[in-house]
């Protein structure tokens, strides 16, 4: 059950026609963790089913034969995908209840704050895949120094907009404290080395309040499967 300031809503099952609604893939991918943690905070109730895009593709293709991940399998059968527009479709259900602002203004700085969340995510896992995935000879290193460059900025503006305005990204309100969150604890774990922590301390902070939350924990990074905390 979601805690905090939105504790006493009952979560709502997340599916219409008694069919449970599905989320597919892995924690390891922070948009697949963007979306189970939102979830949670949305007071939705889902099943998860942790599948790699790599070691289970057969498996994975045949539930979304495009095989990305995150992917959502709804009540109906229809597959969604795209951690965006998920948590689109998600906010939709979960109204009046909601993680993003609804003044323009605060609004504004919120999409600034995702955007550049998903940029750091977008670029930590192409330097990951190129790592991962290309030959060691093959390895176009000014490709990598480029996402490389790419990736410091986003995290640059990142601690900026932390700093300037906290309220607007707790992580246990907010989308953006979600997506800043889950992006920078990513980074930390694939790439330590790349973004080091000193330069980033609004970050750092940010990161260690939201993994202490609950539905952090029952979302963990890593080649997991979420558990929805017990009911209390």
């Amino acid at each position: 059950m979601p805690c905090g300031p939105f504790a006493p809503l009952r979560s709502r099952h997340f599916d219409r026609k008694g069919v449970p609604v599905k989320l597919i893939g892995m924690l390891d991918s922070p948009y697949v963790r963007r979306v189970a943690v939102s979830l949670q905070l949305l007071g939705l109730r889902f099943e998860h089913q942790s599948l790699s895009v790599f070691r289970t593709f057969a498996q994975f293709r045949a539930i979304n034969p495009v095989v990305k991940a995150p992917t959502l399998v709804c009540d109906d059968g229809q597959v969604l995908m795209d951690s965006t527009l998920i948590l689109e479709y998600a906010e939709a259900l979960a109204r009046p209840r909601s993680l993003m602002p609804s003044q323009m203004a605060q609004l504004q700085h919120a999409l600034r704050v995702i955007g550049l969340g998903l940029v750091a995510c977008e670029k930590s896992v192409s330097i990951v895949y190129e790592r991962a995935q290309r030959p060691p000879e093959k390895l176009h290193q000014p490709w990598v120094d480029r996402l490389t460059g790419q990736l410091l900025a986003a995290y640059e503006a990142l601690e900026q907009e932390v700093a300037r305005r906290p309220v607007a990204v707790v992580p246990e309100r907010t989308q953006a404290g979600v997506t800043a969150a889950v992006a920078w604890h990513f980074t930390q774990q694939m790439l330590p080395e790349v973004v080091p922590t000193a330069g980033f301390p609004h970050l750092e902070a940010l990161s260690a309040r939201a993994e202490a939350l609950p539905e952090f924990r029952a979302a963990p990074y890593g080649d997991r499967t979420y558990r929805a905390p017990d009911p209390s």
